[in-house]
């Protein structure tokens, strides 16, 4: 079993990436082979419009997406990973659910399981949550969980509150990371 935290932040080293890395090293511990996208530093163009993929499957824009787009089709589990921008995800998680176009019609990331985390200084992170559950609906993905941390400068999500009541956002990303696993089991077993 494989999953695959993106971290759509432009940001190296801050919240969003503390996250995704607690809620991944959950997952290692729980039998998961991991992987981590940093989206700071990539070249990626926001979608253009063009429907070309749907006709073909395939982004016709050449860059760093089309790398993230073959560890997300190798991966079982999927944990994204944004700030809260102007009460929205980050440009950078936008820009990935954009260009993720090509796998509606080839349902690529269909019957893969995601779960999403949000960091927000204060306000905002429900709706955020909502939209990346909505994303993973839109893909026909199974939602397995969704953490939620609060924090501002780097490093605040480590002793930072979380968005259910008692539970730290690290505790928040844990629950995600093993949240994710467990989905992914069940689905496999049900299979057979």
């Amino acid at each position: 079993m494989k999953v695959l935290g993106i971290v759509c932040s432009p940001r190296k080293g801050g919240n969003t990436e503390i996250m995704v890395r607690e809620a991944l090293e959950a997952a290692k511990t729980d039998g998961a082979e991991t992987e981590m996208v940093l989206l700071s530093g990539k070249n990626i163009s926001p979608c253009d419009g063009c429907e070309a993929c749907n006709q073909t499957g395939v982004c016709h824009i050449k860059d760093d997406m089309q790398g993230i787009h073959e560890q997300m089709k190798k991966a079982d589990g999927i944990i994204l990973g944004t700030p809260v921008y102007f009460a929205n995800v980050s440009a950078q998680a936008k820009i990935v659910m954009d260009r993720t176009e090509a796998f509606l019609r080839s349902r690529a990331l269909r019957g893969k399981v995601g779960g999403a985390l949000v960091v927000a200084r204060r306000v905002g992170a429900g709706q955020v949550l909502s939209m990346l559950y909505t994303f993973f609906a839109a893909q026909r993905m199974t939602i397995a969980a969704g953490g939620i941390g609060f924090g501002r400068a780097k490093g605040d999500v480590m002793t930072g509150v979380g968005g259910a009541g008692g539970l730290s956002a690290v505790d928040e990303a844990r629950a995600v990371g093993k949240s994710v696993v467990w989905m992914v089991n069940r689905l496999e077993k049900g299979k057979g």
